[in-house]
């Protein structure tokens, strides 16, 4: 580590579909009524995604921007951009690298964390140590989701459950003592079967007989996560605590994940800390995987719930099984000065101009592989392909390189 280089949270944003599916909208598919799925899992809806506008990249892309115009920080700033999530864009490319092009973040590396609903607090593990070593500078964390995709609306013991969106930080270097100040990862694999996605992977290829026993949607032991979160939460949180070395009366507010709220309060009462010390915002959200953290905390800061010197605990726990918990200091005035009309105005121009050349770039390709043909072709195009590309290694790249 980086002597007087610590990492802070300088940004936040979130996004969540605008679609909302309610407790009495579940009633009329499923045998369950909105008293029996509140006093369960204490969720009264949740936002679902809708067409081509609400994907995984789409929503963690609005997120990210929020978050950047938040930091004040320019696109090209950002040295990696990281997304944490079980329902990515595709199986490759990583859907990292979508919201990287879609931003514009022409100078970051990208690629997906897959840790549950853990993931997020993962990346945020990560791009600590990335900060503090001095590896970087700014990295963007995403959660985000569109577990609505992978759920089976006819199963009661799931659909009632899960909910899509996305939410984001920006971590900057900071020379003062504040911000990421411990964290705790764990994970237990002998549980893996307690929280899987049966089929689509190496093990269990797609094919029809995947696909009509319905091993494409989530399944999940609800008792058997129940009682490991009801362990985990508490225990996770002591640990890291006492790695920061304070006691768990310093702590002001603890955002865990959004899963259940019995399972929330449960873990207030083993940690012997009121409620109001807990954000629970799950009645409007559901589950939302490696979204709900961020989201949580985005919300907890528009409620004018974190001050600046405020110790929190970020925890969450999620399929692997998989643990994760991060102690801050928040460093950050509050509430922060609004951004001037011009710079937002500015901001925003980047985005579009950054859109547009996504378009543009991904057009050219596309025509470029389609006129000179596939490398190594030995005919005319070939050879015209061939000296293109020496024209352009010799023109274009150096610039880019200077740049």
């Amino acid at each position: 580590m980086s002597a007087g280089r610590y990492a802070q949270i300088t940004g936040w944003g979130m996004c969540v579909p605008d679609h909302v599916v309610t407790n009495e909208d579940l009633a009329c598919t499923v045998e369950t009524t909105d008293d029996w799925i509140y006093s369960h899992t204490g969720i009264r809806q949740r936002c679902v995604a809708q067409g081509e506008r609400d994907t995984t990249a789409s929503l963690a892309t609005r997120a990210g921007r929020n978050a950047l115009l938040v930091a004040d920080l320019m696109p090209s700033q950002l040295d990696l951009v990281i997304v944490a999530t079980v329902t990515p864009e595709y199986a490759f490319p990583a859907t990292a690298c979508c919201v990287q092009d879609a931003l514009g973040a022409s100078k970051a590396g990208a690629f997906d964390l897959s840790a549950g609903c853990s993931g997020f607090l993962y990346g945020l593990s990560l791009a600590t140590h990335l900060i503090r070593s001095g590896e970087a500078n700014h990295i963007l964390i995403i959660g985000s989701e569109t577990l609505s995709r992978i759920t089976d609306w006819k199963d009661r013991n799931t659909c009632i459950l899960f909910g899509d969106g996305a939410g984001a930080v920006v971590m900057s270097a900071c020379p003062q003592p504040c911000g990421i100040m411990a964290t705790v990862l764990g994970s237990d694999g002998s549980g893996r079967d307690a929280l899987v996605l049966p089929a689509g992977g190496s093990h269990c290829p797609p094919s029809i007989q995947t696909v009509s026993n319905g091993d494409h949607f989530i399944k999940m032991n609800g008792r058997e996560v129940f009682r490991f979160a009801s362990t985990i939460i508490p225990k996770a949180t002591e640990d890291v605590v006492a790695r920061a070395g304070w006691r768990a009366s310093d702590v002001a507010l603890v955002v865990p994940h959004q899963a259940n709220a019995r399972i929330i309060e449960a873990a207030a009462k083993r940690l012997n800390l009121p409620m109001e010390k807990f954000l629970v915002n799950i009645d409007r959200y559901g589950n939302t995987s490696s979204a709900s953290i961020p989201i949580a905390l985005c919300e907890a800061i528009d409620a004018n719930r974190i001050r600046a010197g405020d110790k929190l605990v970020l925890v969450g726990f999620g399929a692997g099984l998989t643990w994760a918990a991060a102690a801050i200091e928040w460093g950050m005035p509050m509430p922060l000065k609004p951004q001037s009309a011009p710079r937002r105005l500015l901001a925003n121009a980047r985005f579009g101009y950054a859109t547009l050349r996504s378009l543009v770039t991904r057009a050219f390709h596309r025509a470029y592989n389609g006129v000179l043909g596939p490398e190594g072709q030995e005919n005319w195009r070939g050879h015209l392909r061939e000296r293109v590309d020496r024209w352009r290694h010799a023109h274009i790249t150096p610039r880019h390189k200077k740049e």
